[in-house]
């Protein structure tokens, strides 16, 4: 009989933490609980009594929104803590927040931060599990797992497939998880975009760097394409949204490089006629939607798995 693969991680801050094993059973779990979200009624007893707080200092709609749905199917109670709102305006620092929140007894907390390192600090000073939702320009890795879901799912494997990302790769969290995910999978994983918004020692995540766009994009099965992030550039890095799109924005025409398969992701929201044309985001090869609703599986089964579930 085949051993089978324990979870042991009682928190979720990165990819680079996860073993290719991880991997799979994160994405198994996803599958299962997928099914759930597809029935008349869709709860299901598994962490009732248990806590979740939802604890955003960044502004976030689809993912917060997607942790809520996906605690709340499991019929865990859940709390949104937004930090714009809350004590932390005055002043107070991340560890008295995460303290004080402590006394709620949570079993989970979610925390998104502006702040790469964040949800590691938060780990050495609370007892409860912490799964990482986005920190400043490192990881999110719930965005990686569901984009893995999502191809897995469309093109039935993920191994050995040509997976490009375009866009803004120096400020992008989705960019990192989503590199580091696809090589440990076994995809060649390539970025292209303005040399600009391409940071120095990328290739050590296990990516290569295309010299232009069609370079990048020749032959792929996948093109994600990144938002270009306004309010994480100090300095403007490109010199207009006009000129991005002329340069490399995603149209019919560029993907003819790609494979006649090609699948279009996007992590949202889009920057519609900048980085990606409408025509191609509302296309049958693009798989936006797809991944929206493999969000809440993929975040149902993290809940599940760091408590406990095998």
């Amino acid at each position: 009989m085949a051993s089978v693969h324990h979870f042991d991680h009682n928190h979720i801050l990165s990819l680079q933490d996860l073993s290719r094993e991880d991997i799979h059973l994160i994405l198994q779990s996803a599958e299962s609980f997928k099914e759930i979200s597809s029935r008349s009624i869709k709860k299901v007893p598994t962490l009732r009594g248990k806590t979740v707080i939802n604890l955003f200092f960044e502004p976030s709609t689809r993912t917060r929104l997607s942790f809520e749905i996906a605690a709340k199917r499991m019929s865990a109670d859940t709390f949104n803590f937004s930090a714009s709102t809350s004590s932390a305006v005055k002043g107070e620092s991340l560890v008295d927040t995460a303290r004080n929140l402590m006394a709620m007894h949570p079993d989970v907390i979610v925390i998104r931060h502006a702040h790469s390192g964040t949800p590691y600090l938060l780990t050495k000073h609370i007892k409860a599990s912490v799964i990482n939702a986005g920190d400043g320009t490192h990881e999110h890795p719930s965005q990686g797992l569901l984009d893995l879901m999502t191809v897995k799912q469309r093109k039935g494997r993920i191994e050995g497939l040509k997976v490009a990302i375009v866009g803004d790769i120096a400020h992008s969290r989705v960019a990192h998880s989503n590199i580091v995910g696809f090589s440990k999978m076994g995809a060649n994983v390539l970025v292209g975009g303005p040399a600009t918004l391409i940071p120095s020692g990328i290739e050590k995540l296990g990516a290569k760097v295309g010299k232009t766009i069609d370079a990048t994009i020749v032959d792929a099965d996948v093109v994600m394409v990144l938002r270009i992030q306004k309010e994480r550039q100090r300095d403007p890095l490109i010199p207009s949204f006009r000129e991005y799109a002329n340069q490399f924005g995603i149209n019919k025409k560029v993907l003819t490089a790609a494979k006649p398969d090609v699948l279009v992701m996007h992590p949202g929201p889009i920057n519609r006629g900048v980085e990606l044309d409408p025509d191609v985001a509302d296309s049958p090869r693009s798989a936006i939607l797809d991944q929206v609703s493999n969000g809440v599986a993929v975040r149902m089964a993290l809940l599940y798995l760091i408590m406990g579930g095998d």
